[in-house]
Parts: structure tokens; C-alpha cells; sequence
């Protein structure tokens, strides 16, 4: 790649993107294009709206948010649209604060940097193009200029809706520079960007003695008052606070309910009115989109604070739990650890998904519905079906606790707990032994988590390990089950050939004695079992496989072993409780023979070429499961 032609190319499209014209030539734009005068919540929408959606199993996921934020899908459609929708066609919430509370780590501030980070890119798109007053410190609509007394008759020409007077230093640029003639104001096309403070502000909490209000609004020169003679002039005051700068944007504000009361009652005008007050002018025009976020005790403290009635309510709370997901948890990880210089240790399969199960459990709380411990949770919110559970129970449960997921193990300790695994000296790779074995130990040293706490966290390792062991013997179950290929196709076709007899009320004939006899209860049971299927249900569950059978013959498919999932699963754990002494053996052989070898080969070449795995792991899953068989 040749990097100063990146360069080049980079700063042609900024070029390209330029625009300068009068605001008679911006009027015309506007007839064409009456979306360009959208507001700050507007153009946040019409940003995530752009980039499309997708529905799973009932719930929205929005393709703005699906790389960077999993498992929050729920909170994020609640986002979009009770939030954003809403604002966007001006209802009430526009006017207000849009706050995210919820447990640390947990994606509050995520959101808000992809929200940032994408209106600085969609300010570069057709549709999201802002056109400013050129030389504005406030880079205000330049609708602005048109007369109050004009608006209404305006509005309805041009299809637009203006709200919001000059900012001080544009209008008394009109008066001075331009007297007062608008259609020769210059107007310039703008580029949203936090760095250039443009469109994008960040306030921070910091010492309450040492911080100023002209952070946010903006402070006077004093080095220009003997020139301008009043601090009333716009030409002495500098319209560079934070408020400022994100006309036409997003303001983030840090750790909002951190910061001194002065600095919040500023926001009351700005939500409800769309101004604020700033030095010794009038009140000063604004659309931004204000966004803030806190924890939950702070928030608690805040709103038991009678005093401060008035900002909460000029508030939309939107709690952001932890994500309930133990697949959505294992992206989290692997996206963390792909950011770091870390990513070429081999990661075991199932390592990242161990330490998510022991995260997604410390979250959970324990349900009244009956038969339903936490591990069945758990899998019910993956996705997983239970059997005699539906979906209803699942709705249920899901609306049972409206804290649940608030507190509990944060990802960024489990990461950092990965990352000690992962900085051993001399690691080529690790398991999920490895990483269960890290987060035990800091559990030990964690000085803020209760002494009932981490007792209850370690027996969530202890069953984090159960689970592990079962996923380990499925592995080796699949491997082994692959180097007895026909065996496995063999016991299918048997299989059917039994349900099709049992289905259709006929004899099947003995393959030895040519005798006819019953189709064999035993062995269609035996295979049933394996994956849960019950007395009362088994005769749904073989006619459900005929009828599969039966389509697939007129379409002129073939029902084969890799055809039916739940039907493949019973298939290769009936052979491998079939063939478990011979695994047993296999596996945890010192001095294999040549059949043996042969056999551990076959194996460790299946884990690597199809499952991910390394030399290394494929070999310590192998000892690792030849250990729990002997047991």
C-alpha cells in the first residue's frame, strides 16, 4: 500500500467535500433539498437509520451499533426508537437530556463514542451534509438569518421548519460586514469533528474549586476589551465552551451527576428552550443533542436530592445493563483481545466461552419459575430451548426483575483476568482450564467483592467448569465419531428404518433370520435419550423425522446424517457412550499402539482441520478429556 497516496486521496475527498457559496445559493440548495435543514436529533437518526436493519427472533438489531455493542439489542432499539425516532420528528423528548445509567463497563460510553464517531462520518455523506455561517464560532443553521416576522411564510415555500436566532458574533458581523443584506452572507459547508471541535463537544468533571463555567459557555478576552471597549461586545467574548462548539451536534458530558450543580442548571434552558446564557448577552440559540452517563448509585443519590426535581425531570433515563448473553459475551472478549498486541496467542475454542458463562451467571438472578435453576436460564437467554419450556416462560422471565443484569461481573475485569493468562511467558496458547484458573485467582485478591460474593462467584467457576467439561467431551465425541464414519451412518440409517416401521404400524425384517419383527424400542430409545426426548414425546419427535424424510424424497434430496441437527447429536453420543472404553483407552494411553496412534491422530487432526484448535490444545484436550472418562 502506498501510504502517501492515502495521504493524497484523503485530502482530495476533503476538497472535494468543500463548499462555499452565498446564502441566496444556500437558499436554492434548501428548495432542492429541504432535509439539509434537519435538526441535531434528526440527523442522529437519519445516521443510524442509514446504515439499515435486521430483525432476530423478533427483536431489532441495528447495523450502526452490531460491531462494537452485543447482547444490549433490547436497549438499544429502546434507544433508537423511543429516543432518537421520536426526536427526530420533534416530539417532546427532543427536549431533553438523554441519560445512560448503568453498572461500569458496561457499553454507556461505547455508544456514545459510535454516535460521535459516526455523525463525524455522516457529516461527510450527501445526506448528512451541515452547511454553516462561514466564520461562525458556533457554526450555526444559516436560516438563522431570515427575520422572525418572515418565518412562517418562508417555512411553507421552502418546507422547512427554522427555529433559533443569530449567535451575538453573527449578528453583528450582519451589521458590520454585510449591513444587513443576507442573501450576500457567505455560507460554507462543514465537516463535524471532535478533534476540530466542530458539531461535537465533551465536557469532563474535574476539581469543583478549579473548573469554570466558561468550559461550557464560553469566557471573555480581556486582552480585547480596550479595543471593543465593553464586555458586551461579541468581538471580546470567546464563544469556545463546549456548548459552543457542539451546535449542531452531540454533547457528551462525562460522568454527568459528578459535576457541580452550576454547571447542570445551565442545561434546564438548553433542553427546554433550545438556549443558554452566556456572559452579558441574550440568551444564545443551540441544537444539540445532549448526552450524558452515570452509574446507578450515583443517579440514586441524584434523585433523592429534592433539589434537583427540576433537571431530572428535563431527563430520559435509559438504563444500559450488562449484556445476558453468553454468546454476545465471547464477542466482547474476542473483540477486546483482537485490539491488542496479544492476538497472536492461539485462544483454545470454548476458553473465551468458559469465562463467559461464569460472567453471564454472576448476572443472572435466580427465577421463581419452577424447574428452572440458573444454568437453564442461562441457555434460555442464548437462545438454547428447554425442553417444556416456551417462549412465553422465557418472556417471563425476562420481565421478572427489572434490575437484573445491573449488577455483577464486568467484562473489563474478565478481560483483564484473560489478558493475565495471556501474558505468561512463553504461552503459545491457552484453554479454557487457563482462563477459568485466572479469574479464580483474582477473585482471591479482588479487595471491593464481598466475602458472600466471591463465594458464590467461585462455585459459578466451579459449574463454568462443569459446563466446560461437557462442551470438552462433545469435542472428543464429534472427533472420534468422525474416524467411526460408518459406524455412525450405519446406527442412522438403522434409526430410520425403525421409526419409519414404528410410524407406519409395519413388521421390519431381521437382516439375519429374514424373520419379521417388531422395529427395536430398545435402540430407538437408546438414541432418543441421548438428546432429552422423553417417553410422551417420542412419538412426535419420529414423525416429525418421517415427515422431514418424505419432504426431502419429493424434492429429490436426500435425508442423510448431517440433515437433521438434534437426530446427528443423539446419533454421535450413542456411539460414543458405545465406544467410551475404547475412548477412554485412546485417549489416555501413555504408550499407545499402532491402532492407537493411529486413532489419537485421526482425532487431533479432525480438532485442528475442522474445529479450530492448535497442536498444543488438541493434545491437552485430548489428555483432559481421557482424565474425566476415568474418573
Amino acid at each position: 500500500m502506498n501510504i502517501f497516496k492515502k495521504i493524497t486521496e484523503h485530502r482530495a475527498e476533503k476538497d472535494r467535500l468543500a463548499w462555499t457559496g452565498t446564502f441566496a445559493q444556500y437558499i436554492e440548495k434548501i428548495r432542492q433539498t429541504p432535509e439539509l435543514a434537519m435538526t441535531a436529533h434528526s440527523r442522529v437518526y437519519e445516521m443510524i437509520a442509514s446504515q439499515g436493519n435486521v430483525e432476530e427472533s423478533g427483536q431489532i438489531k441495528y447495523n450502526f451499533f452490531s460491531q462494537d455493542i452485543f447482547g444490549l439489542d433490547k436497549t438499544v432499539e429502546k434507544l433508537v426508537e423511543e429516543y432518537f425516532h421520536s426526536a427526530a420528528r420533534r416530539l417532546e423528548v427532543r427536549k431533553r437530556i438523554l441519560l445512560l445509567m448503568g453498572p461500569v463497563s458496561g457499553g454507556k460510553s461505547t455508544i456514545v463514542t459510535l454516535l460521535k464517531r459516526g455523525l463525524e462520518q455522516f457529516s461527510r455523506t450527501d445526506k448528512g451534509a451541515v452547511f454553516a455561517i462561514k466564520g461562525c464560532p458556533m457554526h450555526e443553521e444559516p436560516l438563522h438569518l431570515i427575520p422572525l416576522e418572515l418565518r412562517p411564510e418562508i417555512e411553507k415555500e421552502l418546507g422547512v421548519k427554522i427555529e433559533g436566532t443569530l449567535c451575538p458574533s453573527c449578528q453583528m458581523r450582519l451589521k458590520t460586514e454585510f449591513n444587513f443584506t443576507i442573501e450576500d452572507v457567505l455560507i460554507e459547508r462543514v465537516l463535524l469533528s471532535e478533534e476540530s471541535r466542530v458539531g461535537i463537544g465533551t465536557f469532563s468533571p474535574s476539581d469543583p474549586k478549579s473548573q469554570d463555567i466558561a468550559d461550557l459557555t464560553g469566557s471573555i478576552d480581556f486582552s480585547t476589551i480596550t479595543e471593543f471597549g465593553s464586555e458586551s461586545d461579541p468581538r471580546a467574548y470567546r464563544f469556545d465552551g463546549e456548548l459552543n462548539k457542539a451546535n449542531r451536534g452531540i454533547m457528551e458530558f462525562q460522568e454527568m451527576l459528578k459535576c457541580d450543580e452550576k454547571f447542570l442548571w445551565n442545561l434546564l434552558s438548553l433542553t427546554q428552550e433550545g438556549n443558554f446564557k452566556a456572559g452579558r448577552f441574550a440568551l444564545i440559540s443551540a441544537d444539540e443533542l445532549i448526552v450524558a452517563h452515570t452509574n446507578e448509585s450515583e443517579y440514586k443519590s441524584f434523585i433523592s436530592n429534592k433539589k434537583n426535581e427540576a433537571l431530572q425531570s428535563r431527563m430520559i433515563v435509559l438504563p444500559v445493563p450488562y449484556n445476558l448473553k453468553v454468546s454476545e459475551e465471547e464477542k466482547i472478549y474476542r473483540k477486546l483481545i483482537q485490539q491488542s498486541d496479544m492476538n497472536h496467542i492461539h485462544i483454545a475454542p470454548h476458553a473465551l466461552r468458559a469465562a463467559a458463562i461464569f460472567t453471564i451467571l454472576t448476572r443472572l438472578k435466580e427465577t421463581k419459575k419452577q424447574g428452572v435453576d440458573l444454568v437453564k436460564k442461562m441457555r434460555m437467554y442464548d437462545g438454547e430451548s428447554i425442553e417444556g419450556y416456551k417462549d412465553a416462560d422465557l418472556k417471563e422471565m425476562q420481565n421478572e426483575f427489572v434490575e437484573e443484569g445491573m449488577s455483577g461481573i464486568d467484562p473489563r475485569y474478565v478481560i483483564n483476568r484473560i489478558s493475565s493468562a495471556l501474558i505468561k511467558h512463553d504461552v503459545q496458547c491457552i484453554n479454557a482450564l487457563d482462563v477459568l484458573r485466572a479469574i479464580k485467582d483474582g477473585l482471591e485478591n479482588h479487595a471491593s467483592i464481598s466475602k458472600e460474593d466471591r463465594e458464590r462467584y467461585l462455585n459459578f467457576i466451579s459449574v463454568a467448569r462443569k459446563e466446560y467439561d461437557e462442551l470438552a467431551k462433545k469435542e472428543i465425541q464429534k472427533a472420534f465419531v468422525y474416524s467411526y464414519e460408518e459406524s455412525a451412518r450405519t446406527l442412522f440409517e438403522n434409526y430410520l428404518d425403525n421409526i419409519e416401521s414404528y410410524c407406519n404400524w409395519t413388521k421390519m425384517k431381521d437382516p439375519l433370520t429374514g424373520e419379521t419383527v417388531d422395529p427395536d424400542e430398545r435402540l430407538m430409545r437408546s438414541i432418543e435419550e441421548q438428546i432429552g426426548i422423553s417417553e410422551n414425546a417420542k412419538k412426535a419427535f419420529r414423525e416429525e423425522i418421517l415427515i422431514r424424510m418424505s419432504s426431502y424424497a419429493r424434492k429429490g434430496k436426500k435425508f442423510d446424517f448431517s440433515t437433521h441437527e438434534r437426530l446427528r447429536e443423539a446419533i454421535e453420543k450413542k456411539l460414543f457412550s458405545d465406544l467410551k472404553d475404547v475412548v477412554k483407552i485412546t485417549a489416555s494411553t501413555k504408550t499407545p499402539d499402532e491402532m492407537q496412534l493411529k486413532r489419537i491422530n485421526e482425532v487431533g487432526k479432525r480438532l485442528i482441520d475442522d474445529n479450530g484448535y492448535c497442536p498444543v490444545c488438541a493434545n491437552e484436550l485430548l489428555k483432559y478429556v481421557g482424565s474425566l472418562l476415568n474418573r
